[in-house]
């Protein structure tokens, strides 16, 4: 029993509260000895987590905090392993490891269902955070920071000059290390450049001026002085914010937390820590702002400040207005832009985890000298708005949409790592804050009483029109006409180099490369807490997906708590389209619930599903069959999920939406086309590793190429070309959308996925019917005819300094898939992958994967090289071929991989991956044969695997998007063409 005031293992109970909001209470305490706050959130989940997050205000443009929170783990006093993290995603059970600097806090959060393992991830954290190796190894500083390399001319870099030794040789200068290489991709992308342009703008007396991950102009400004003082100023326990979570033995945690750790810290420095700054309104009207880029990447911020972080039901209210009023195409601020013409597409969202958040209108695509009409006409749309009174059914469905969002907790990682981030947007800048955003439902409550009265009216009004404190900031693009600043750098320094500056650069290097080099000794990985295969428990159950043929439609159910939500996929066979239909089909995915309908208009849709449905989506999902990978098909999934007395709507707007929808807007239609073309130029530019991938896919297997046709690069130009010929071509469009939409929407061709309890399943099909679906027409194809692959080596020019790399094989007839390739797939990226190609290249992520189907692939992402990664790539089946690992380290890989494969997941995701697994045909316990496989896995399987990985060293199947440097200055025979998605200046 935990009370108030009492004192328990050096922790002093400051309160108790109960939290109804994750089924629990909430306590917080104070270590008295070293001033660490603390939080437990007890329930009964045995998705356990931990988290411990430092105050990191920066003071500059350096990224320390961001270097610093790669550097900490990097080895520590009593775990003096180079890579611990990389260890325990090896060996541990976590099911979420990682750590992530923000704009004012560093956050280093885990989670694992095994208690045990908890503890150990845990252990080598906070000695991490407390006692780092950065101290006595600057390595570490210039591994994952920055330094300087030279290279012979023919190196192509991200940031290259060429300059004369003593020798005159010509040499090439460039910086290195893995933040310097990440950020350097993110400031391609423009809205990274806008963002940190408007809270420039709006915070210039703030932590919120400077850019917490660092820009590449500054980051080389960082010196190790500097970064050791920050961290002993920073990495302190009296600026220290824990929180615990879940089912835990907190006796056993809060002591092992003090007698560890806390009462043993070392204090490095009294020093104050940054100031978070002051926040003075003002009113920074056109900021103007230049990139180096194409004139499509123009765009302009709008900016409003919210108010004080800790008013969190103020936040909540504008969460529900910018939803409302700009959330979808038909609401009515978007609508008034999209129909001024002043861009591609318009979006709304909240700049939030900061001390003062605000809201950021954003305009993409904008067109030249557009910026104070964006602001004239979102302002005056608000003030009609706030005159007229805002439509309470959009008010309805947006505050309908949020409570879902919040009751499903659904953000894709461990639970008590999304609420450990929630707390502290409100703990982090008042004491008294720790549980405030974790305690909605009265503020919801409130707000659903303001939809009576001018509420929302008056919070518009106040955040917009009588706003003290906002920005307008125009990103202009222009024309790269010399060297870069950074190149510009490069070139003084390189003018200048004597023979000792080239011996001192290079030994840098070389006592880098020895660091990297160097194997951790057996004593030193023996001081690391593991996992053995003994600690796995038992698989977790999984209700076995049910096939019901008694029902007017083909369905599969999943029996599966769902805490009264009902999901619902409707999936129609794609059979019976042409290889030319596909691109059409894939508009659909966009145009389904944007289009008015023979019932209701565009906006009257949007705001029904709203205020009806948790989630409306619709998507295409491909299958492989399991015996004959040459055989593939394709589904137009449509995906709901709602609360389970709004049962009804789950059935009536997606049939109305497919029956019914109209394709005569054209308005609208180009406006949508306009949006997912920008969408994809985003993804190009920002995964460019996972659309790389899918290329190199489409060179080897039919899958591939299908995908391609309705997602890829293919699918791109086809959706460019349209969008340029879009009023020749318009009536063509009506007459293919609607003969695609007559045909895949039957009832031959319908599976309907349930997930619920069998009570709502029954009054699923009394409601449901036959659904109206019309039988097909006789003779129609029923197997969609797919176009043979073709092995190529492309790449892709987009906006980025960085480049994405792939390289792929079939390689299935070197055996079939089992187990033991997840585990290789651990031991590839996080051995000898990370090692190459990260640590020593300098990539920011890398790794490899093997399908069911056969497709072996490797992926880089943010990579300051090509050839050097690619040679990487096919040494690898050469290091595999040796590798040989002892008892506990060939444990650990089995331990993460099957921690992997049991990681709790939403009811959703289980359907979802249950139904795949059936329209594929693969057996009702595949996966529990995969997971004995993998926990039967050995060293001499994985050797087994070398020659699948020679396969792919000797495939010409390559692919990379990125800087058009880079590329073009690979190798010849790398590529055999090189094409422009997109121009970076």
């Amino acid at each position: 029993m935990i009370e108030v005031n009492s004192r328990l293992h050096g922790f002093r109970v400051d309160s108790e509260e109960e939290l109804p909001e994750i089924d629990g209470r909430a306590y917080t305490m104070f270590h008295e000895a070293s001033g660490a706050r603390l939080l437990y959130l007890k329930n009964d989940d045995d998705n356990k987590a931990f988290s411990i997050t430092f105050k990191t205000p920066p003071a500059d443009d350096t990224g320390v905090f961001h270097i610093l929170e790669h550097s900490v783990l990097c080895g520590s006093d009593r775990f003096p392993v180079k890579e611990p993290f990389v260890n325990l995603l090896k060996t541990s059970m976590q099911t979420f490891l990682n750590a992530l600097t923000f704009p004012d806090k560093t956050m280093y959060p885990v989670a694992s269902t095994n208690e045990q393992d908890l503890l150990n991830l845990v252990d080598v954290y906070l000695d991490a955070v407390l006692n780092p190796a950065i101290y006595h190894d600057k390595t570490i500083f210039q591994q994952e920071g920055w330094h300087l390399e030279i290279d012979t001319p023919d190196a192509a870099t991200s940031s290259t000059v060429k300059a004369a030794d003593a020798n005159n040789n010509r040499l090439s200068l460039r910086y290195n290390g893995v933040v310097y290489n990440e950020m350097t991709g993110a400031f391609a992308d423009p809205e990274s450049v806008l963002y940190h342009a408007m809270l420039r703008a709006l915070f210039p007396d703030s932590c919120y001026a400077f850019e917490s991950g660092g820009h590449p102009r500054a980051i080389p400004d960082l010196t190790y002085e500097s970064y050791l003082d920050t961290h002993a100023r920073h990495y302190r326990l009296d600026n220290a914010y824990i929180v615990l979570y879940g089912n835990l033995d907190i006796d056993r945690m809060l002591a092992f937390l003090d007698e560890r750790h806390l009462s043993r810290a070392q204090v490095r420095s009294r020093t104050a820590p940054n100031p978070v700054g002051s926040f003075a309104p003002r009113r920074a009207v056109h900021e103007v702002e230049y990139m180096d880029t194409a004139p499509e990447n123009a765009c302009v911020g709008l900016a409003y400040v919210v108010g004080d972080a800790n008013d969190f039901e103020r936040t909540l209210a504008v969460d529900v207005l910018l939803d409302a009023l700009a959330g979808g195409n038909e609401s009515p601020i978007k609508r008034a832009v999209l129909d001024a013409g002043l861009g591609g597409d318009f979006a709304a969202y909240m700049m939030d985890a900061q001390a003062r958040p605000a809201v950021l209108f954003t305009l993409r695509n904008a067109k030249e000298g557009v910026a104070d009409k964006l602001r004239q006409v979102v302002e005056s749309e608000v003030k009609q708005l706030v005159s007229e009174g805002i439509p309470r059914d959009i008010l309805e469905a947006s505050l309908s949409q949020l409570s879902f969002a919040l009751r499903e907790r659904d953000r894709g990682i461990a639970d008590g790592v999304y609420l450990s981030m929630s707390a502290l947007s409100g703990w982090l800048y008042s004491e008294d804050a720790a549980t405030t955003y974790l305690h909605y439902e009265e503020p919801l409550a409130r707000m659903r009483a303001g939809l009576t009265t001018d509420y929302f009216e008056e919070v518009l009004r106040s955040l917009i029109l009588k706003s003290d404190h906002m920005t307008l900031v125009d990103l202009q693009a222009r024309s790269r006409t010399g060297l870069s600043d950074i190149q510009k750098r490069l070139d003084q320094l390189a003018e200048n180099l004597t023979e000792a500056d080239i011996h001192t650069i290079e030994q840098t290097v070389t006592d880098l490369r020895a660091r990297q080099e160097a194997p951790d000794t057996p004593e030193d990985l023996a001081t690391l807490p593991h996992l053995g295969v003994a600690d796995i428990g038992a698989a977790p159950y999984e209700t076995p997906l049910a096939v019901l043929d008694n029902r007017p439609i083909s369905c599969l159910y999943h029996d599966l708590p769902t805490r009264n939500i009902d999901y619902v996929n409707y999936s129609f066979n794609m059979g019976c389209l042409t290889w030319e239909d596909l691109p059409y089909a894939s508009l659909l995915t966009s145009l389904f619930g944007s289009l008015a309908t023979a019932e209701r208009s565009a906006a009257d849709i949007d705001v029904l599903s709203r205020q009806h449905l948790g989630a409306l989506r619709f998507k295409i999902d491909t299958d492989v069959e399991a015996e004959d990978t040459s055989k593939v098909a394709c589904r137009f999934t449509i995906s709901v999920a709602t609360l389970a007395e709004e049962r009804p709507f789950a059935i009536s707007i997606p049939r109305e939406v497919w029956e019914s929808t109209c394709f005569d807007d054209a308005q609208r239609i180009r406006d949508i086309l306009i949006q997912r073309r920008i969408g994809m130029e985003q993804s190009f530019a920002n995964e460019g590793h996972t659309r790389a991938a899918d290329r190199v896919a489409s060179y080897l297997f039919p899958s591939g190429v299908l995908l391609e046709q309705i997602y890829g690069v293919d699918f791109y130009f086809f959706l460019k070309d349209l969008i340029d010929h879009f009023d020749e071509r318009f009536e063509d469009l009506i007459a293919r959308l609607d003969g695609v939409r007559h045909r895949l929407f039957v009832r031959e061709g319908c599976t309907v996925s349930f997930t619920g309890d069998r009570e709502e399943l029954d009054a699923f099909w009394n409601e449901a019917g036959d659904l109206g679906l019309p039988c097909a027409q006789a003779g129609e194809p029923n197997v969609l005819l797919i176009p043979a692959p073709q092995v190529k080596r492309e790449a892709f020019v987009v906006p980025s300094d960085v480049c994405f790399v792939a390289k792929g094989a079939d390689v299935s007839a070197f055996g079939t898939y089992d187990g033991k390739w997840g585990v290789l797939a651990n031991v590839l990226s996080l051995d000898y992958l990370w090692n190459e190609v990260r640590v020593k290249g300098g990539a920011y992520g890398v790794g490899f994967r093997r399908t069911p189907m056969g497709y072996a692939r490797y992926t880089s992402f943010r990579d300051p090289h090509v050839d050097e990664t690619l040679s990487r790539y096919d040494v690898a089946g050469q290091w595999l071929a040796s590798f040989s690992p002892d008892t506990t380290e060939m444990e650990g890989y089995i331990v993460s991989t099957v921690a992997s494969h049991d990681a709790p997941v939403k009811p959703w995701v289980i359907a979802r991956r249950q139904d795949s697994a059936y329209f594929s045909h693969y057996p009702a316990n595949w996966r529990e044969q995969l997971r004995d496989q993998v926990l039967a896995t050995t060293p001499e399987m994985l050797r087994s695997c070398a020659l699948s990985l020679e396969a792919i060293a000797a495939s010409d199947a390559v692919c990379a998007f990125g800087s058009k440097a880079l590329l073009e200055g690979a190798r010849a025979g790398t590529f055999d063409t090189v094409v422009t998605l997109l121009e970076n200046q």
